[in-house]
C-alpha cells in the first residue's frame, strides 16, 4: 500500500505549497527528502519502510525547512482561468467538468480583443458557441463575474473548494487551518 501513502507538503510557514493540485509528493520523494535534511517530519503514516540498516514510517505530512515564496503573479494558463471562474460557465452558471470547460473572449479577437486575464472567461461549449464571433451587448451573455487577473491567494481560496480524491486524515489541521469556523 506504500503507492497510495503521498505526503502534504508544506512551505516553511505551514501552509501547504498548493491547494489546487494539492502539493503532495510520492513516500519515494519525501523519504528521500527527509534523508537530504530538506524537510520536517510533522506526521506519519502506521505503515514503514525499511533498509538493511533502517527502518522508518512512512511520512504522511511533511514541512520545508526553507520558505519558497510565491510568484507574485499567477501564471496566465487555461487552468487558472479556469480556477478563477471556479469552473463555471460565466454566461450559464453551468459546471460541465474541466474536460467540457472552453475559454471565451469576452470582446472577440476578431473586434479587438485581447487573450488576457480581464478579457478570457471560462464558458460552456454550448454557450461559446451561441455568443460566437458577438460582442456581450449584442448578443445579450454578459459573464456572471466581470473577469479580472485574479491574486495568488485568490486562486489558493478557490483550490480549497475542490478536495482532492485522496485526503489523509492528518492532512485536514494543515488544509482547512485557516478556514473561518461555524458559530454556534
Amino acid at each position: 500500500m506504500k503507492e497510495h501513502s503521498p505526503a502534504l507538503v508544506l512551505n516553511a510557514d505551514f501552509r501547504p505549497l498548493s491547494y489546487f493540485p494539492l502539493s503532495i509528493w510520492s513516500w519515494q520523494d519525501a523519504v528521500k527528502a527527509v534523508f537530504l535534511d530538506r524537510v520536517n517530519i510533522v506526521s506519519e503514516y502506521e505503515e514503514e519502510v525499511s533498509s538493511p540498516t533502517l527502518s522508518m514510517r512512512l511520512p504522511s505530512v511533511i514541512a520545508l525547512k526553507q520558505y519558497v515564496p510565491l510568484s507574485r503573479r499567477p501564471a496566465f494558463t487555461r487552468f487558472n482561468v479556469f480556477l478563477r471562474d471556479r469552473f463555471v460557465c460565466q454566461y450559464c452558471g453551468g459546471a460541465p467538468g474541466a474536460s467540457e470547460l472552453t475559454f471565451d473572449h469576452v470582446i472577440p479577437k476578431s473586434l479587438g480583443g485581447h487573450t488576457v486575464w480581464d478579457n478570457v472567461v471560462a464558458a460552456c461549449s454550448e454557450c461559446n458557441l451561441i455568443k460566437g464571433n458577438k460582442l456581450p451587448r449584442d448578443c445579450g451573455m454578459v459573464p456572471a463575474v466581470a473577469p479580472i487577473e485574479p491574486t495568488n491567494y485568490q486562486l489558493q481560496s478557490n483550490g480549497r473548494l475542490f478536495p482532492p480524491n485522496y485526503l489523509h486524515e492528518s492532512w485536514r489541521d494543515f488544509l482547512y487551518w485557516d478556514s473561518e469556523l461555524e458559530q454556534s
